[in-house]
């Protein structure tokens, strides 16, 4: 499909939708991001995990508070936190371009965003996937180089990231949810390979046979356990699934991060630092957070305050949406659902089960 706002051909968005409705059902969806696995995975890998102080320097750092500048939603003193998580599609170096598909992309798209949320008392937590066709209205933004890209309607969000940064990619969805994000975490396609093998690989259980060119993914029905290179596969294929969109491979998502977490769990990573250290080698090395998190340390402390989260209770939702009336390839928010779920989460309160629909499922 042809991103708008670039007029360049987004990877993996060349399908065409149909506009045909699904039956209408509730649809959970995940938008699946291993950076905010690796915060769970470090709130349970406890003190073994800070034994190697050496990982430090794996992380980067994007000084998003400094880029937003004070043009941003009010932070309330009881509405928890909020972490954008990405999870992008960059082709910089060997390893990415290969994992990418082949081909030459020009840039990096956030290929999966999360919105998470945990309320004040950090024992539940919400992730609201926000999915990489939807158009939105880019505001005004500063670049690295310190020019302005100005404000622009209509733009794929998943373009946001390549044409301006992962600033402006937090100010775009603070803008259209009026939610303030405390935390920026992203990961790349070469850190979830990584990681999935770094565990020993993931088991999934296929109901119907999937075959996608454009992914590689090739599966029969069944049981299978996939390696990390198949696993990346299989939570970016959208071809053998559904409608060929996006919205339609969010059930293979939320179904990958649940057996991960399954797999992780089922690990003695207290009884084995090696296992610990190597899982954490993987994932911090591809691993990009804002300033406040940009250290051992930091993400030390913000684990530890997330012990009481239970991952298996996480809800996931994914942000209402509806097709575009002028392009069926595109989707828009979807009123007042869309509305609804972003004022729950700016109070603290309890999300409303018409948010929890979606118009556009699919299929």
């Amino acid at each position: 499909m042809t991103d708008q706002s670039t007029g360049t051909t987004s990877h993996g968005s060349d399908s065409t939708r149909s506009r045909r409705a699904a039956k209408p059902r509730k649809r959970r969806g995940l938008k699946i991001t291993l950076a905010v696995l690796l915060v769970l995975l470090l709130a349970g890998g406890g003190a073994a995990y800070w034994m190697y102080q050496d990982l430090d320097g794996n992380i980067q750092g994007v000084d998003i508070n400094k880029a937003l500048g004070e043009d941003r939603p009010e932070k309330l003193p009881t509405t928890g936190q909020n972490l954008l998580v990405l999870g992008s599609d960059s082709r910089a170096g060997a390893e990415n371009q290969e994992l990418g598909g082949g081909g030459a992309v020009s840039g990096a798209r956030s290929d999966t965003a999360l919105v998470v949320h945990i309320p004040e008392g950090r024992t539940e937590a919400v992730a609201v996937s926000i999915p990489r066709d939807t158009l939105v209205t880019r505001p005004e933004c500063t670049k690295s180089d310190g020019s302005t890209m100005a404000s622009a309607e209509r733009v794929m969000f998943n373009s946001v990231y390549s044409q301006v940064g992962p600033a402006c990619v937090v100010k775009t969805v603070e803008k259209m949810s009026g939610v303030r994000i405390d935390h920026y975490l992203e990961i790349n396609f070469a850190g979830f390979k990584d990681l999935v093998d770094a565990i020993g690989g993931v088991t999934v259980k296929v109901d119907e046979p999937i075959k996608d060119k454009a992914s590689g993914l090739d599966l029969a029905a069944g049981t299978h356990k996939l390696d990390g290179t198949q696993s990346l596969a299989y939570v970016r294929t959208r071809h053998g699934v559904g409608d060929g969109s996006d919205l339609g491979r969010i059930g293979l998502q939320q179904q990958f991060l649940l057996a991960l977490l399954t797999e992780i769990k089922s690990q003695d990573l207290l009884g084995s630092p090696t296992t610990t250290y190597k899982i954490a080698n993987s994932a911090t090395k591809s691993l990009t957070t804002d300033e406040g998190l940009a250290s051992l340390t930091s993400l030390s402390e913000f684990a530890r305050s997330m012990n009481g989260v239970d991952p298996s209770s996480m809800e996931t939702i994914m942000l209402p949406v509806a097709y575009d009336k002028q392009d069926p390839n595109r989707v828009v928010s979807a009123e007042p659902e869309a509305g609804a779920l972003w004022k729950a989460i700016r109070t603290d309160g309890t999300i409303p089960e018409s948010a929890k629909k979606s118009p556009a499922t699919g299929g």
